[in-house]
């Protein structure tokens, strides 16, 4: 793990430790399963992905970074938790699927692929690192001019906290207990202002909600608990 990576290794060492359930949709990653779709649609419907670029941040076991090579994207997936790449590249394999993989932190990847990148996606990553502003200055450095950013990440309000950490782990089981710390929770009106920082333009946002009853996700206006965030990065103006 780089010295410099903005990570927490206990945040790292609880996905380790579920690696090799990554894959399992009634496991302990059954909400990511049950999200996927809906994050793939809300990208595809936003971003051209065939023939595209595309960077999936904090990929672990790979669920969306296989979707949207599935789309005709060409796709790098990094992450700092080396047993879910591994994961990740044995399960690409076998759906006849190209991904390329890196145990890589996001710092250390703009560094060396600055303004690459059609699309870049975060999807329930930036609530785990101790500095979620830095990271999305490194997502908009990683993405070329006219670039799409995908963000996913939990409110921080009462709301959200009976939700997302009381309902989701303590009392319907979806989540391990310990997987969330509300203080690390992101106000839409906090990531907004650390993607205005990083010269990027808020496209919108949408919510996503959960039925407990039908135990499902679907797409909402309230972005209450959990939501998404399209940031978009001005295409160069051409001189007069």
């Amino acid at each position: 793990m780089p010295a410099t990576a903005n990570v927490d290794p206990a945040e790292i060492a609880k996905f380790e430790a579920l690696a090799e359930r990554w894959w399992d949709p009634r496991g302990e990653f059954k909400p990511l399963h049950d999200l996927n779709p809906l994050r793939l649609d809300f990208i595809r419907a936003r971003a051209s992905l065939r023939g595209a670029r595309v960077l999936d941040v904090g990929c672990g076991g790979g669920i969306l970074s296989e979707s949207l090579a599935a789309e005709g994207a060409t796709v790098t997936g990094i992450d700092l938790a080396e047993t879910p790449l591994k994961i990740a590249e044995l399960h690409a394999l076998e759906r006849n699927l190209t991904v390329r993989y890196r145990l890589q932190s996001v710092d250390e990847h703009a560094a060396g692929h600055a303004g690459q990148y059609d699309v870049v996606t975060c999807m329930e990553m930036l609530e785990h690192v101790p500095q979620p502003d830095a990271i999305v200055g490194h997502l908009a450095t990683l993405l070329r001019p006219g670039g799409q950013l995908f963000v996913s990440t939990l409110n921080r309000n009462l709301k959200s906290f009976l939700l997302a950490i009381v309902g989701a782990e303590y009392v319907l089981g979806l989540l391990p207990r310990g997987t969330h710390e509300y203080e690390r929770f992101i106000r839409p009106s906090e990531l907004a202002r650390w993607a205005r920082a990083a010269e990027l333009t808020l496209v919108g946002f949408a919510g996503l909600a959960y039925d407990p009853f039908r135990r499902e996700f679907r797409m909402s206006r309230d972005t209450g608990v959990n939501y998404l965030a399209h940031f978009s990065k001005p295409p160069v103006q051409a001189r007069s």
